[in-house]
């Protein structure tokens, strides 16, 4: 016997060979055969007389879709103590009441006491209509149910009895039937993987061992708590745990069971535990919220993100987490040190990119070998081929950037931006500071971190966290970094860290990181943009010199860019001109595949290919050709289909120009230049953390400001609100103060 806490293991054999449970929570939409634990608190009422019916009829809903989807699932289900006991209640109450209307001659109820129930007469009253219920219930979604007592699923017979059941799409309601805590299940047939198993005393237990000896997919355990807690849920610092791994146990706190039942989250959790180790995945979930009670199942088999999660595969999240803390509480003593020491910081890094230039390349050759054999595979698209690519010329570029700002360096951080007298010795200042720690996450640019980097050693220099998403630059840029601040500060971690397993975050989720981040984030605000859907329109007023040059510009010179061209509109009576000829020539001679849009194709009567979505981002030398009758036409259809990244409109009218420039609503919008100059570098910012086309703090190329925030400094002398009343001995003044002079030298 051996002890974890204060619940014993017996080691007994296992009846099949050792499973091996999902790692990650994507990987459970796969499940095929699940266990659903319905825990006391979560049939019962709240006065623990009766069963909860309408949430009850939602996890049967719930259930049922599943079944009918084609999965196998079972039901080991508490509920039976508290339907006898109100079955039990009902009786004595009705007894009580005849025996004092024959006594007093009254059929007035008063003064009646209710006996003590005990457990097991409750359950005995209440297992047949539990039961019932539930094959009530589940009629209604033509499903047949079966009930198993959990003694008849210890033997053999009684697992092939449910097998047979399962075979047959008869739903299998366990019950448990209260046998005394401590006895221990019957020995299975020796296999060469001994597993600990516990003893069954509750519906926990029980549901671990029938899930594993079934050989199930995936163990839902519903309680009335979100999931795992690091301490007792309710106290301060109480944090739920997404993902808990074996390994982790000692660093858990249990509190006191639940209101009803026998056990209790440490029972839970060592029952989830046993069920892992015998190869089935595990998650504990509230089902009583009344806000996601409908949907707790359903969520958790799509692999969403519901309560805790138990795998066998170790978090990166608790590392994570870590380092976000260590950045936010013991930055702060770095801030002061940056503003003389940034410049050197800049200029060392650019050296390093240009004397490491030829280790760096030579660790790329490897991997542009590999991405190129892929791509012939037809496995890596030509757009992410050129995206992964770095060339000689793109670290020179990075290495003289760098050496710019470094020469130009300006401090922001702490820049004074407004001073207001509020009153006689009352001054107000509004400072800049650093937005706060960042996690930047790139998916294929082998040149973004020292981009990001060197903006955030210029300016705000509060942390920089990096997810490495294709992994396509290595880590050589992150040591890069991490040698040039470690010759200033020690604690270089603190300040720049890569943070491994990002990339299983979004596995599975969404086509791309941006836009799981977009959709999904919750109290963290995101930067970013996931398509780069461009647009020109070309006036009817438009110069025949301009047009192909601007459109080969935004289509030709970097079509894998986000800022590329992707949707050509056309005015109307610009078809059969010798203008539209020009056009059309000059992308057949760039080798660019037109598609038509659906205006565009009626007005031919042998068109390319259709398009088959307004919305695509191609990212290649192809893009959409589509008619507009009117640039009010073609700002609808930028609302429309586009991606409020960049739009430009090519025209000789400046009425029908700034129109444009006034109504499309877009991060950036041009007349008559390039989408390709909507660009942190080209827009002079300096450099560029991305492109955002959210409409909060900064949109467009995020430069230097889209880094910072501000915050209010306020310098009184003794001064209260109450001395500004009506009668008081004090007026606002609110005068406007001159900036102070910064010495930048």
């Amino acid at each position: 016997i051996r002890y974890w806490s204060n619940i014993p293991f017996i080691t007994v054999p296992l009846s099949r060979a050792h499973g091996k449970s999902f790692a990650h929570r994507s990987e459970l939409k796969h499940a095929k055969r699940i266990v659903v634990k319905l825990g006391s608190a979560v049939v019962t009422r709240g006065d623990e007389c009766g069963l909860a019916l309408g949430r009850l009829a939602s996890i049967v809903e719930q259930v049922s879709m599943l079944q009918n989807q084609g999965r196998e699932m079972m039901i080991v289900t508490s509920g039976a103590v508290a339907f006898g006991k109100q079955r039990l209640r009902h009786e004595i109450l009705l007894s009580q009441s005849v025996r004092q209307a024959l006594h007093s001659g009254q059929s007035q109820l008063k003064d009646m006491a209710i006996p003590v129930l005990e457990a097991r007469a409750c359950a005995a009253a209440g297992q047949s209509g539990l039961m019932a219920l539930y094959e009530a219930m589940f009629t209604q979604y033509s499903i047949c149910a079966a009930q198993q007592r959990n003694k008849d699923t210890e033997s053999v017979p009684g697992q092939r009895v449910l097998e047979d059941c399962i075979d047959l799409s008869v739903f299998g309601v366990i019950q448990y039937s209260g046998v005394k805590p401590g006895q221990i299940l019957s020995a299975l047939p020796k296999t060469s993987m001994p597993l600990r198993v516990i003893s069954v005393k509750d519906n926990d237990s029980l549901a671990a061992r029938l899930a594993v000896e079934m050989k199930t997919d995936l163990l839902i355990v519903l309680s009335d708590v979100e999931g795992l807690f690091d301490s007792p849920p309710g106290s301060d610092d109480a944090k739920l745990i997404d993902i808990f791994y074996p390994g982790d146990q000692q660093s858990v706190t249990f509190g006191t069971k639940s209101r009803v039942g026998m056990g209790g989250m440490e029972a839970k959790v060592k029952a989830a535990l046993w069920a892992l180790q015998g190869g089935t995945s595990v998650v504990i979930a509230n089902g009583t919220h009344p806000k996601i009670s409908g949907h707790v199942i359903t969520d958790i088999v799509e692999g969403k993100k519901v309560g805790t999660f138990f795998s066998e595969v170790k978090p990166a999240g608790e590392y994570r987490e870590l380092n976000v803390k260590q950045h936010r509480l013991r930055v702060s003593q770095f801030r002061n040190c940056f503003l003389f020491q940034r410049a050197e910081i800049i200029y060392r890094l650019a050296d390093l990119l240009t004397d490491q230039r030829e280790e760096i390349l030579g660790q790329r050759r490897p991997m542009y070998l590999q991405h190129n054999f892929f791509f012939l595979l037809g496995r890596l698209a030509l757009p992410l081929l050129k995206r992964l690519s770095l060339s000689t010329s793109k670290l020179n570029s990075l290495a003289i950037g760098l050496r710019q700002i470094a020469a130009s360096s300006q401090d922001s951080v702490g820049r004074v931006i407004r001073r207001t007298r509020i009153a006689k010795d009352l001054d107000l200042e509004q400072v800049t500071v650093p937005i706060g720690v960042l996690l930047v996450i790139f998916e294929s640019r082998p040149d973004c971190l020292p981009q990001q980097a060197r903006d955030y050693k210029k300016y705000c220099f509060k942390g920089l966290l990096l997810g490495f998403i294709y992994n396509c630059f290595r880590q050589h840029p992150y040591f890069l970094c991490r040698d040039v601040l470690r010759t200033c500060f020690c604690s270089v971690q603190l300040i720049i860290c890569l943070m491994p397993g990002i990339r299983q975050v979004f596995k599975g989720q969404m086509p791309s990181p941006a836009a799981l981040c977009g959709s999904a984030a919750k109290g963290i605000p995101v930067m970013g943009h996931s398509e780069g859907i461009c647009h020109v329109y070309v006036d009817m007023d438009a110069s025949v010199e301009k047009v192909t040059r601007i459109i080969r510009d935004s289509k030709c010179e970097y079509p894998a860019a986000c800022n590329a061209l992707e949707t050509l509109l056309i005015h109307r009576d610009l078809l059969r001109t010798p203008l539209f000829d020009q056009i059309i020539d000059m992308l057949r001679v760039e080798q660019v595949k037109i598609h038509a849009g659906p205006k565009f194709a009626s007005y031919l009567t042998f068109s390319p290919s259709e398009v088959k979505s307004l919305r695509t981002e191609y990212g290649d030398l192809e893009c959409c050709l589509e008619v507009v009758d009117s640039v009010q036409e073609a700002v609808e259809h930028i609302h429309k289909y586009g991606s409020s990244h960049t739009d430009v409109i090519i025209t000789e009218n400046e009425k029908t120009a700034e129109f444009f420039l006034q109504h499309v609503d877009s991060a950036c919008v041009f007349w008559n230049a390039s989408t390709r100059f909507s660009d942190g570098y080209r827009f002079g910012l300096g450099a560029e953390v991305g492109i955002s086309t959210s409409r909060i703090h900064a949109r467009g190329p995020v430069g230097i400001e889209g880094l910072l925030t501000t915050k209010w400094l306020l310098r009184g002398d003794n001064h209260v609100v109450s001395d500004f009343s009506e009668h008081g001995s004090m007026k606002y003044l609110h005068e406007s103060l001159p900036l102070p002079q910064r010495n930048t030298s």
